[in-house]
Order: C-alpha cells, then sequence, then structure tokens
C-alpha cells in the first residue's frame, strides 16, 4: 500500500527571489522516512522560514517555524533543517504516516514573505 504527498510544487518569483520546493510528489510507504527541500536564490533574512501543511478542505497548518522550531501539536517525527541566513532547507518526515498525505508549503523571508506551493 502506497500512500501519496500531493502536490504541486512551483517556482515563485518576487523581486529578485526564487525560491524552488523539491520533489514535486512523494509516493512514500508508512514507517518511511521523507525529506522536502527548499532553496532560495538568497539567503534569508536571520531565521524566517517555516513549513506548512495543508490538507484538502483545510487552511495550511504551521509545522515548523524559525526554520528548525516545532509548532505547538507538531509530532515529533517532523523536523527543520537548514542554517540562519542561509538558503537551503529541508523538512524531514521521519516515521511517515498516511495522515501526513497532503500539500507541503515553505515560506521564507527576504524583504517581503514568499510563499510557495
Amino acid at each position: 500500500l502506497s500512500w501519496s504527498v500531493l502536490s504541486i510544487w512551483t517556482d515563485e518569483h518576487l523581486g529578485q527571489v526564487t525560491v524552488t520546493q523539491t520533489p514535486r510528489e512523494i509516493t512514500f510507504q508508512p514507517q518511511d522516512t521523507v525529506v522536502l527541500s527548499c532553496r532560495t536564490s538568497s539567503g534569508i533574512n536571520s531565521n524566517e522560514f517555516a513549513w506548512y501543511q495543508q490538507k484538502p478542505g483545510e487552511a495550511p497548518k504551521l509545522l515548523i517555524y524559525y526554520i528548525n522550531s516545532q509548532n505547538t501539536g507538531t509530532p515529533e517525527r517532523f523536523s527543520g533543517c537548514g542554517s540562519s541566513g542561509g538558503s537551503d532547507f529541508t523538512l524531514t518526515i521521519s516515521s511517515i504516516q498516511a495522515e501526513d498525505a497532503g500539500d507541503y508549503y515553505c515560506q521564507s523571508y527576504h524583504s517581503s514573505y514568499v510563499f510557495t506551493q
């Protein structure tokens, strides 16, 4: 039995900043470890970087903020990684569950916010 993290990953441009998320879609088995990546074309402002999860019919839910801080209620299997002022970030989902299927967004702050899906 396989499950998909269904996402339309796109590049968004704001001024001279490009944000790219990969991969576009992941098929996984429960208990797999999944890594989502987000790269910005220039370094972020301090540690202003976040990851969100969205399920069909629901508003996006904040999972990770300040690069690697877990929001209240975020399961321990979700972890963020990256450097303050950096441009490469990852969201790791350890022992992924079927309930984790959905769209995942990264958000970075430069001179203004850039939201990507």
